[in-house]
């Protein structure tokens, strides 16, 4: 299965990438099918070929969730952005807080039977 995805380019400390179509599985370093732009993180700009890049979403090919925030940001597609370092699932509860359910009420003290 095809995917739009990025890959690392430049120096050490000085990252910028390339916007490619590759086998999902492939490594990031690894062969690609087709180069659709590039994006660099450390000046904010980047430029996709928006006509492949719609072909290629035809076609089947899916994108990594930070590709398509950028495809989302450069108006390649329309949608909403997807949360890429989002929050935790595990959200603590409140010390203070009610607790949603009723405790059960005590039961009644019954007289032993004489």
């Amino acid at each position: 299965m095809l995917a739009i995805k990025l890959k690392r380019i430049g120096k050490k400390r000085q990252a910028s990438f390339r916007v490619v179509v590759a086998e999902k599985r492939s490594k990031m370093k690894g062969d690609f099918v087709e180069d659709l732009g590039w994006a660099n993180p450390r000046t904010n700009t980047s430029q996709v070929n928006a006509e492949r890049a719609s072909h290629w979403l035809k076609v089947g090919a899916q994108p990594t969730p930070t590709a398509w925030n950028l495809l989302v940001k450069l108006g390649v597609v329309r949608g909403k952005k997807i949360a890429v370092h989002g929050k935790s699932k595990q959200v603590a509860a409140p010390a203070a807080a009610a607790p949603s359910v009723p405790a059960p009420a005590p039961a009644p003290e019954v007289p032993p039977a004489a």
